[in-house]
């Protein structure tokens, strides 16, 4: 191993940060931490006991159980939104409505708290859209540039721009479009 190695020598910490920012930035991140935390609050109030000094204050309602249930989805939709962001907008409108739900059922959603937070993680969650590969990334699932280097990955006629941004491809001369013909792309003599 050369000392001129990089990756090699780096802390394992470091790795980890860097590992988890990529797998942040690939999914609503913010959205289900917020969801999440909103759910904890109607969850956690209708059960909880206040004690100021000798004197217990029991927040427990009749609405309890409706209340664990709201918390318990939205801290489902929350983790949804994590590890399957391809729902963000049904988890995002999920979550939107579960905490208008929780203002009449849970405590005030809450006491405002858990409302809130459950607001803006569905309202991040139907925003959040993935981001578009820089040029230069990979295009191709298997981390190949598109095009660089390996004609055969390209579409015919494409430089690896167009295949990197998708743009429409020329036709061939004398008007002939392979991806339009039927037959596959074989030309017939006639």
């Amino acid at each position: 191993m050369s000392p001129e190695s990089t990756g090699q020598n780096e802390h394992y910490l470091t790795v980890f940060r860097r590992g988890f920012r990529t797998w942040r930035g690939n999914r609503p991140f913010w959205a289900g931490l917020f969801t999440i935390v909103g759910g904890v609050p109607i969850a956690y109030f209708p059960y909880a006991n206040m004690h100021l000094g000798n004197m217990t204050l029991a927040m427990s309602t009749t609405a309890g159980a409706g209340s664990l249930i709201i918390g318990i989805l939205l801290m489902t939709l929350g983790l949804t939104m994590w590890f399957h962001h391809i729902v963000r907008v049904f988890a995002g409108v999920a979550a939107i409505l579960l905490a208008l739900i929780s203002l009449p059922v849970a405590n005030i959603g809450g006491f405002l708290i858990g409302f809130l937070f459950a607001l803006l993680g569905g309202a991040l969650s139907i925003s959040w859209a993935p981001g578009e590969p820089a040029k230069g990334e990979a295009a191709f699932g298997d981390g190949t540039p598109a095009g660089e280097g390996f004609p055969e990955r390209r579409p015919h006629g494409a430089r690896s721009e167009d295949a990197l941004y998708g743009a429409a491809l020329p036709q061939q001369p004398g008007g002939y479009d392979k991806a339009v013909e039927a037959d596959g792309g074989r030309h017939h003599a006639g």
